[in-house]
């Protein structure tokens, strides 16, 4: 059974940063990616960024690039996101899936695994 866990949610100081990591377990290949999303009160659920743990390609999404990284420990199957200059609009809860893919993408629909998700909240 595939298993998702984030942790490093919590609060964040203006001009501070983030990490949060994202432990799998279950796979028995490394065929797969692990992604970051996050959904805002009210908003619908964004994608971050995509990490192959097959290819090791990246893919971040346009509008995030300038503040947001993704790298992976691949003998511990952990995939980490980095944020800095956290901003208002970055309060959400942070979620990381997974799919058994050697591509990568910030599409929701094709992950199949989903991990609890994590608050971050910009403190004032």
């Amino acid at each position: 059974e595939v298993q998702l866990v984030e942790s490093g949610g919590g609060l964040v100081q203006p001009g501070g940063s983030l990490n949060v990591s994202c432990a799998a377990s279950g796979f028995t290949s490394d065929d797969y990616a692990i992604a970051w999303f996050r959904q805002a009160p009210g908003k619908e659920r964004e994608g971050i960024a995509c990490k192959s743990m097959y290819t090791s390609r990246t893919v971040i999404a346009d509008s995030l690039k300038e503040r947001f990284t993704i790298s992976a420990d691949y003998d511990k199957n952990i995939v980490y996101l980095y944020m800095n200059n956290p901003k208002p609009e970055d309060t959400a809860v942070y979620y990381c899936a997974a799919m058994t893919s050697t591509r990568c993408t910030l599409s929701a629909a094709v992950f199949d695994h989903w991990g609890p998700g994590t608050q971050v909240t910009l403190s004032s």
